[in-house]
């Protein structure tokens, strides 16, 4: 191979990897032999680099000495093409340049140990493990199953004090350059002193402040992370966190799930929709036992009418009030399963909640179908796969309890068009909030 062609081929290769920031183009010189070294960082063992590349580079008398020595590793060999210089790169590998001809150089390094799974958002089949609070592993993770050369990684700095460090990855042949731009401008204008969390950076991204619903996927997940890189999306990591922010994102996105991959079409399809109707009763249940109790039982059959009034008979005080009581009662059972320990958390909200639940109900504060809404609610609030977004449907639900409680059925009907109303003018970087398909250039 002629100086020439060796110098084209490493140019090639240098605008296929770059310009990413985990990518390292390294030139080697002592008083007898020159070589470049051209690897990405994330995926590579810096100690191999040292002790089998630098060090015997410095120990050697010239490059026919240095090559021998090199090619009596089993993990090293002359590439066949520029495509397989460049595969071999992106699965960790070393190219090393002499005057007219690579070497490659095996020195891949999986960061497997600081792994762990779960436990968010967890999944019967397919990947288990978790994103951890080194940024480094998490790119590493990353790399070894998003092997294309056009992913893109940038890091900067943001926290006046803390420093945190933020990447961003991305495919540039298919993320919306746009969106990139502006995302940058708006890291640019943040000035915050400490910053801990990709939640909070959320926040300070979302351009309206007081918003109920996230803009942003927040995941814990690798393959969902790959699967928004394929997409076209962009990837937000920040150290000392395990959790990443995907962007843009859609709201259809929040209750897609891994598992709708990784299980049959129609399964998939049927788990998609158990989902919407867990999203339906969640948000409408209570505020409709409130306004066909109270304003419309001419809705109901006669014998259902006649049971529901018969189970309130005891009861002291209006429906929206029975409603409002329990939910919020439900509400403080779940953050106590999160701030118990994890070893007597869920048996004591369990048994917690069914002595509160069957005293409340023998004392005639409560109805017993008023036990069966809130069971059910408790239980559609924890089928949406994404926690963001669980928390927002959990708050949607008082408003509309409290214009049913006003209005009646008129009440609840006008709270879903100004829901849906107030959605299809939300944004997530220019891009529609219901926007019905996944997000592509």
């Amino acid at each position: 191979m002629s100086l020439d062609q060796t110098s084209q081929n490493k140019q090639w290769l240098l605008d296929k990897l770059g310009p990413s920031d985990d990518l390292e183009h390294r030139t080697m010189k002592s008083t007898r032999m020159y070589v470049e070294l051209l690897f990405i960082t994330n995926i590579c063992d810096s100690a191999v680099i040292r002790e089998e590349i630098i060090q015997p580079f410095f120990q050697m008398n010239n490059e026919d000495e240095l090559e021998d020595y090199l090619l009596s590793f089993p993990g090293c060999d002359r590439p066949a093409s520029n495509v397989d210089s460049l595969n071999k790169i992106m699965s960790g590998y070393v190219a090393i340049v002499f005057k007219d001809h690579f070497l490659l150089f095996q020195a891949a390094q999986i960061k497997a140990a600081a792994l762990s799974d779960a436990q968010v958002e967890a999944t019967i089949q397919g990947p288990q493990t978790a994103f951890s609070e080194h940024i480094d592993t998490n790119i590493n993770l990353i790399r070894f199953r998003y092997k294309n050369s056009s992913l893109r990684v940038e890091s900067r700095e943001l926290g006046r004090l803390s420093k945190s460090r933020l990447c961003l990855l991305y495919d540039d042949m298919n993320v919306d350059h746009e969106v990139l731009d502006q995302l940058k401008k708006k890291l640019d204008e943040i000035k915050v002193d400490n910053l801990q969390s990709v939640t909070e950076l959320h926040q300070l991204l979302t351009k309206q402040k007081y918003t109920i619903f996230p803009t942003f996927i927040n995941t814990e997940r690798p393959d969902r992370a790959i699967l928004n890189l394929s997409q076209g999306k962009v990837i937000v990591m920040l150290e000392g966190t395990p959790f990443v922010l995907i962007l843009p994102a859609v709201f259809f996105d929040f209750y897609s799930a891994m598992d709708d991959n990784y299980q049959l079409s129609l399964v998939g399809y049927f788990l998609q929709f158990l989902r919407y109707i867990a999203l339906f009763l969640s948000l409408v249940l209570p505020a409709a036992y409130v306004a066909l109790t109270a304003y419309n039982p001419e809705i109901f059959r006669v014998q259902l009418a006649l049971s529901i009034a018969g189970s309130r008979a005891s009861v002291p005080y209006p429906a929206y009030v029975e409603v409002l009581l329990m939910l919020g009662l439900m509400e403080l059972l779940l953050e106590a399963s999160i701030r118990l320990p994890k070893s007597v958390g869920s048996t004591a909200t369990t048994v917690g909640g069914l002595i509160l639940g069957q005293a409340a109900t023998s004392a005639g504060l409560i109805s017993n179908i008023m036990i069966i809404i809130v069971s059910t609610v408790a239980i559609s609030n924890f089928v949406v796969p994404i926690n963001s977004m669980s928390f927002a449907m959990r708050i949607m639900k008082y408003p509309l309890v409290l214009l049913a409680s006003m209005l009646g059925i008129t009440g609840l009907v006008l709270g879903l068009i100004g829901m849906i109303t107030y959605m299809t003018n939300l944004r997530s970087f220019g891009v529609p909030y219901l926007r019905v398909f996944f997000y592509r250039k």
